[in-house]
């Protein structure tokens, strides 16, 4: 069994063209929440005074729905799937200065059609 679902075998959709589901193994998810460390909070805060995009907010973002996104393959993995289909995330602030972000979908067995 991989440790890992291959990123080609993902989608926001609900199938995945020219494979066939052969089972649903139900939700999987992954989940990180992170928080700028002090230097970049004051730097981001200054970012902001400015206006526009804040690259220390995007980066850490960014980084977080990487980190949700892996944790979802490797746990469709541990449940036996190599694809996960309907991927979706969420994010919410957990307390100031702090954000969940949830990476979601259905782990699927598919074969090629």
């Amino acid at each position: 069994m991989a440790s890992t679902v291959d990123r080609r075998f993902t989608t926001t959709g609900n199938e995945l063209p020219g494979f066939a589901i052969r089972q649903n193994l139900g939700m999987v998810r992954g989940i990180t929440v992170r928080n700028p460390n002090v230097g970049k909070a004051i730097i981001g805060g200054f970012a902001a005074l400015a206006g526009g995009e804040n690259s220390i907010y995007l980066e850490m973002a960014e980084k977080s729905r990487e980190t949700a996104f892996v944790r979802l393959l490797q746990q469709a993995a541990q449940v036996g799937g190599n694809g996960v289909i309907g991927i979706r995330f969420d994010c919410q602030e957990v307390v100031q200065g702090m954000t969940e972000v949830c990476c979601y979908g259905t782990a699927v067995v598919i074969e090629k059609c």
